[in-house]
Formats: C-alpha cells, structure tokens, sequence
C-alpha cells in the first residue's frame, strides 16, 4: 500500500501534469502570441484633438 509520502508525491505529480496541459491548452487558444492586424482606416482629428484617447497611441 501507499505511504503517506509516496500518496504526496502522486498527487503533485498529477497536479504538475494538470498544469503543464492547462498551460499548452492555454496557449494554443490564446493564438500563439499573434498580434490582430492594425485598423486600415487613418485616425482623425479636430484641430489638437486625437480621435483616439493619448493612453491608447504608441509614440
């Protein structure tokens, strides 16, 4: 029969497992890290006034 730190060790294996295929499902669903493509349309603006909020622009 199973001691109690062999009972130990099952479980952090199983739980390891558990986490390195949640991890791989994670990724996979995320889209491997790429990027949706840009807007095609030009951004207006009102004299100094951006069409898009200053946090979201990238100087």
């Amino acid at each position: 029969m199973f001691g109690t730190m062999e009972a130990v060790i099952v479980f952090l294996v199983v739980v390891a497992l558990l986490a390195i295929a949640g991890t791989i499902v994670a990724v996979l669903r995320d889209g491997r890290g790429h990027m949706p493509p840009e807007p095609s349309h030009r951004p207006w603006s009102a004299d100094e006034l951006p069409s898009s909020p200053y946090v979201s622009r990238s100087f």
